[in-house]
C-alpha cells in the first residue's frame, strides 16, 4: 500500500513482518535530518496521537517514526490481544531494525505508558540497541490489586484472549479538557485488554525493575506524580535500582497527569523543556538548532 497523508500531518504506510502480520507505520519525515526518533504508544491508543510531539522533534532536526502496535489503531488484530506473549517486543524490534537502516546512527527510542514498558524491556532484553531512551509514565507498576494480577495470570493460561474492559479513566489522562474530549471521540482508540496482554504488563514491569541495574543506554525517565493510570512508584523503584549504573536521569512532575506530553500549558512546555535540556546534555542534539516556541 502506498503511503498516504494522515490528519496529524504525517504519512501512513504498512510494514509486513516475518510472520506475514502487518503493522501500520506513521512517519513524520524530515529531509537531511540529523537523527531519528522512534515512538511507541500506550495501551488502547495509537501512533496518530503523537503528531504534535513529532512536530516538536522535527523542529529540532529529527525525522520521526511511530507505529500502531498489534491490535491497536489501524494495525490488524483483535483489540488488546496478543497471538504470542512477547509479540509486542518482536514488533518493536522489526520496526526499529527497518528504521535504523535508513539512518546514519541508531534512533532515539521514546515509549509512553505501555509503550514505555515495551521499549524498556526491548532494550534490557537485547531486542533493540537505540542511541538513547526516553520513558514517559512507563507502566512498570499498575494500580490493580494482587488478586487481579493473579487472576490475569491464571486466565492467560486458560482464556488468553478473553476480551475485557480496560477501565482506564479518560479524565485522568490530562488536565487539558480538549485532550480528554478528543480521546473520548477518537474512533481508533480501544477500551479492551486481554489476560495475555495484562500478564505481559504485570510481569514485564517486575522484570524490568529486576534488571534495572543492567541499563546501558542514556535514559530519561519522566514521571507523572499524580498519575492514576500507572503507579509511579514502579518508576521510582526502577530508578533506585538503576542508579548505580549512572545511565538514568529521572524527572518527577508532582502534580501532572499521565500524558505528560499532552498536559495543559504551561506544564506541557515545562516537560518539553526538561526533555530538550536532557537531549542537549546527552546527545548534543540541540547545538546549532534554533529552538522554536513549543
Amino acid at each position: 500500500m502506498e503511503a498516504v497523508r494522515q490528519a496529524s500531518g504525517g504519512k501512513l504506510d504498512w510494514l509486513t513482518l516475518a510472520d506475514s502480520r502487518r503493522l501500520c507505520l506513521h512517519d513524520w519525515p524530515l529531509p537531511d535530518a540529523r537523527a531519528g526518533v522512534l515512538i511507541v504508544h500506550g495501551l488502547g491508543e495509537h501512533a496518530g496521537r503523537y503528531g504534535r510531539l513529532a512536530a516538536w522533534f522535527n523542529a529540532r532536526g529529527y525525522t520521526v517514526r511511530s507505529y500502531d502496535q498489534r491490535g491497536h489503531g489501524r494495525s490488524p488484530g483483535r483489540r488488546g490481544a496478543l497471538s504470542r506473549p512477547l509479540e509486542l517486543l518482536d514488533g518493536l524490534a522489526e520496526v526499529h531494525r527497518r528504521f535504523a537502516a535508513t539512518l546514519a546512527t541508531p534512533p532515539l527510542l521514546l515509549g509512553h505508558s505501555m509503550g514505555g514498558l515495551v521499549a524498556l524491556r526491548a532494550v534490557l532484553d537485547g531486542y533493540v540497541a537505540p542511541r538513547a531512551l526516553v520513558l514517559s509514565s512507563p507502566a512498570l507498576r499498575t494500580w490493580e490489586p494482587r488478586w487481579e494480577q493473579a487472576l490475569a495470570t491464571r486466565l492467560a493460561r486458560l482464556l488468553p484472549n478473553l476480551p475485557l474492559r480496560s477501565g482506564l479513566p479518560f479524565e485522568a489522562l490530562s488536565h487539558d479538557a480538549a485532550v480528554v474530549a478528543a480521546y473520548r471521540k477518537d474512533p481508533l482508540r480501544s477500551g479492551w485488554i486481554t489476560p495475555r496482554l495484562a500478564r505481559f504488563i504485570f510481569d514485564g514491569g517486575r522484570h524490568c525493575i529486576a534488571r534495572a541495574a543492567e541499563l546501558s543506554v542514556p535514559t530519561l525517565l519522566l514521571v507523572a506524580g499524580a498519575d492514576r493510570l500507572v503507579d509511579a512508584r514502579g518508576s521510582c523503584a526502577f530508578a533506585a535500582a538503576a542508579q548505580a549504573g549512572g545511565k538514568l536521569t529521572m524527572r518527577v512532575f508532582d502534580t501532572l497527569c499521565h500524558e505528560l506530553f499532552n498536559e495543559a500549558e504551561p506544564a506541557r512546555s515545562e516537560v518539553l523543556a526538561q526533555l530538550a535540556q536532557w537531549l542537549e546534555v546527552n546527545l548534543g542534539a540541540m547545538r546549532g538548532v534554533p529552538v522554536p516556541h513549543s
